[in-house]
C-alpha cells in the first residue's frame, strides 16, 4: 500500500553523518532536525565539521531534557548516529532516555537483541564496508518474520573511504546485490 520511499528511517544529518531511527517517525524527525540544526551551528562558529563525539552528545542532552520536565513527553524513538572524522568512524547509540554510547556495531528497534547477538558474531575490525553491508542485509531477512511482522524496505547508507567519508546512500547494485545475497542465505537457512 505505501509507497516506496515514503517511510524514510535514514537521514543525512552532515555531510560526513547520518542518522537511522527507529520507534515514532515524527519524534525521529524532529531528532534529526535538531541534530542537522547542531552540526549547521557548530559548523558557522568554528569553521570545521562537528565531531560525531560532539554531535551525539549535543543530540543526548537534547533527548534527555524532555525527560527532565512534566510539561514535556519523552520522546518515542532510538538514533544510531554514524560518522566520520578525524578520528576515523564511529557508531554511536542514542537512547529515548538520553543515554549516548559508542559501538562498533549496534541494532535498534523491535528485534535488536536478536540483531545484536548476530552482531556480536561478526568480526568487525576485520570487514571492509562493502562487506558489511552484505552482512548486514543477512541479519536483517534471517530475523524478520514475515507471519508476525509487516513487510519492509531495506534502507542502507554509509560513511566511509569508499564514500569518499560522506555519509551516503548504498549505491542501488550494491543494495540489490545485499538483497539477493540475503534471500539466498535466508533460503540456505530454510532448507537446513
Amino acid at each position: 500500500m505505501m509507497l516506496p520511499g515514503s517511510n524514510r528511517r535514514i537521514h543525512s544529518v552532515h555531510r560526513h553523518s547520518g542518522m537511522a531511527v527507529a520507534g515514532l517517525a515524527a519524534d525521529g524527525r524532529q531528532i534529526v532536525a535538531r541534530a542537522k540544526s547542531e552540526a549547521s551551528n557548530y559548523q558557522s562558529v568554528y569553521g570545521e565539521s562537528i565531531p560525531v563525539k560532539e554531535l551525539a552528545e549535543r543530540v543526548a542532552s537534547y533527548v534527555h531534557l524532555c525527560t527532565l520536565y512534566w510539561w514535556l513527553r519523552p520522546f518515542g524513538c532510538g538514533v544510531i548516529l554514524g560518522g566520520y572524522d578525524r578520528d576515523g568512524p564511529q557508531l554511536y547509540m542514542v537512547e529515548p532516555s538520553g543515554i549516548s554510547y559508542r559501538y562498533f556495531g549496534a541494532a535498534i528497534g523491535k528485534g535488536k537483541q536478536a540483531a545484536k547477538t548476530e552482531i556480536e558474531k561478526l568480526k568487525l575490525s576485520e570487514m571492509t564496508c562493502r562487506e558489511g553491508v552484505l552482512e548486514v542485509a543477512k541479519i536483517i531477512y534471517k530475523l524478520h518474520d514475515e507471519a508476525k511482522d509487516k513487510a519492509f524496505e531495506l534502507e542502507m547508507s554509509w560513511v566511509c573511504d569508499e564514500s569518499k567519508r560522506q555519509h551516503q546512500k548504498v549505491p542501488d547494485e550494491l543494495l540489490e546485490e545485499a538483497k539477493a545475497t540475503a534471500r539466498i542465505a535466508l533460503e540456505e537457512m530454510d532448507a537446513d
